[in-house]
């Protein structure tokens, strides 16, 4: 909330209710910021010529308030300055309820919606109402050539003070543009999928009775979920009926994935990628496989290969990232595809009636997961992020914010985890309260590509700056054990029989990397130009 808002808003009656309940701690630090924000910037300018309608409410001379809508082509309500708005005030129903309380109090409370977001902006101002002859300039700002309706008057605010209120208890809804423009990828994957099927009559059959991998936990694809524009949750049941192993908030999953045929051969290459558990039962577990179409073609295999009825061998569950479990409260905070574990933290702490908070950051509504689910079940526990509004995560806020002794959980892309934990430290938070987990580590821009010398496959393979030694290794059609692809689980663990490596991984020990001479190849590198590994 801004300065100049909160000096408008909370008057003595409304500071002494925020103490009474407990608030008031919340909003103290206003009162001494020097940053008033009672000037409109980029943002909240961009998102009032958005508005095709906002509601405003007046006080008549006896003390009622009096709230209506206001309506027109998106942008009818103008930013005439950094200070002022205006409006044609077209003909309505000729009550003038609004424009004869303005004649008396020139005071009026605006409230701008954006229902698909879950946005709102809120503006305190005063009121000069400008007849039409009387400063035909300014009424011609503000009228609408291509809006047929009959003006009566200009409304000009002066603008005291604004707030971003927050999301909560706001319904979704969408115009039929903005349902259009969310559902068009759907319909063009939904297109792209109904020629490859017909381009090949029988891949459905072939697909249902496909098989893959060599693990020991046999699923089977029992239900597919569009989750959003690029994501899908796939359910996976027990092949064979046994209850499947139990598993904790924050598992994960191994599963094999047919990559595309290395350059020169028609045989496809057998791997695996892991991705979180986000919902388990005794006899199914879910996960949510973002489509990546720049990846390293992990993804894609799943959504291509992934049909109903499709046989995996996978391997056992695992979990690298579980909650403390007797931390007294929780923050957690999720970035895109990063939800699916943060995701299932949040229905174990709600069982355990641990208090917590739910941060999540999407680069908009249509690629957020999960998010209409967790909106509807968390309630103020949880707050979304829309990088198509410019709400950002202001993590030095949230983690000060949040109650002492909390235990934090990040999992989303390498720099929202890297800003969580430089905030953190500056913060002084215990590095043992900060827990993390990394979809993958990518190469830096200071890597330099590298020469592979495969001793047993007899193969020398070039590995560019930003490709990681693993993913070059399974690129030329070797197979590599491998699992986490963060340096974390040790399954990639190599031995290095000529050259010096660059160790990245958190896993090897001392003796394991010097005596053992063992790297990490999904993230380690090599110190100088080459490299001769025994695979």
């Amino acid at each position: 909330m801004s300065r100049a808002y909160s000096d408008i808003a909370f008057t003595p009656t409304v500071r002494a209710m925020q103490s009474r309940m407990g608030s008031r701690r919340n909003y103290a630090a206003l009162d001494h910021t020097e940053d008033r924000r009672d000037q409109l910037g980029a943002q909240e300018i961009a998102f009032i010529e958005e508005r095709d309608g906002f509601y405003q409410a007046t006080v008549s001379e006896t003390g009622w308030p009096y709230v209506q809508f206001r309506g027109g082509p998106a942008g009818f309500l103008k930013v005439l300055d950094s200070k002022t708005l205006g409006y044609a005030d077209f003909r309505g129903n000729v009550q003038y309820i609004s424009t004869g309380n303005l004649q008396t109090n020139d005071r009026i409370s605006i409230i701008l919606m954006d229902y698909a977001r879950q946005v709102r902006l809120k503006l305190l101002g005063r009121v000069r109402l400008v007849e039409l002859d009387a400063e035909p300039a300014l009424i011609k700002r503000l009228e609408l050539p291509t809006y047929r309706a009959r003006v009566e008057r200009g409304v000009i605010i002066q603008i005291e003070g604004y707030d971003w209120n927050c999301p909560q208890h706001i319904t979704p809804r969408f115009t039929e543009a903005e349902i259009e423009a969310a559902s068009a990828p759907l319909r063009a994957e939904l297109a792209e999928l109904r020629a490859r099927l017909a381009a090949q009559p029988d891949a459905a059959e072939r697909d249902s009775t496909m098989e893959l991998g060599k693990g020991p936990l046999s699923l089977r694809v029992t239900g597919i979920r569009q989750l959003a524009a690029h994501v899908r949750a796939y359910e996976l049941e027990s092949a064979g009926g046994a209850p499947l192993p139990s598993v904790d908030a924050g598992a994960h999953i191994d599963v094999p994935v047919r990559l595309a045929s290395a350059r020169g051969t028609t045989t496809p290459i057998m791997s695996t990628r892991r991705f979180s558990i986000t919902r388990a039962t005794d006899q199914t577990y879910e996960i949510a496989v973002q489509l990546e179409a720049e990846g390293t073609g992990g993804s894609q295999a799943v959504h291509r290969d992934y049909q109903l009825g499709a046989l995996l061998h996978c391997g056992l569950p695992g979990n690298d990232f579980k909650l403390t479990p007797d931390a007294p409260a929780a923050l957690l905070i999720a970035g895109g595809i990063g939800i699916t574990p943060i995701r299932a933290m949040a229905d174990a702490l709600t069982r355990r009636a641990v208090p917590f908070q739910l941060h999540y950051a999407a680069r908009n509504r249509s690629a957020a997961p999960y998010l209409p689910e967790l909106q509807s079940t968390l309630g103020g526990q949880f707050h979304f992020h829309d990088g198509a509004t410019g709400s950002r995560m202001d993590l030095a806020a949230i983690l000060r914010d949040a109650p002492a002794e909390s235990h934090i959980y990040i999992c989303g892309p390498a720099r929202l985890i890297e800003a969580a934990r430089q905030a953190a430290a500056a913060l002084g938070i215990a590095p043992a309260r900060v827990h993390w987990e990394a979809f993958k580590v990518a190469p830096t821009n200071a890597d330099r590509p590298v020469t592979l010398h495969l001793a047993r496959s007899r193969r020398v393979i070039q590995v560019a700056s930003q490709q990681s030694l693993l993913d070059a290794i399974e690129s030329a059609g070797i197979e590599a054990p491998a699992a986490c692809r963060t340096g974390r689980c040790g399954t990639c663990a190599v031995k290095v029989l000529a050259g010096a490596p660059e160790h990245r991984d958190h896993v090897l020990s001392a003796q394991e990397r010097t005596q053992a001479a063992l790297m990490c190849p999904c993230v380690s590198r090599a110190a100088g130009d080459a490299l001769t590994l025994d695979l």
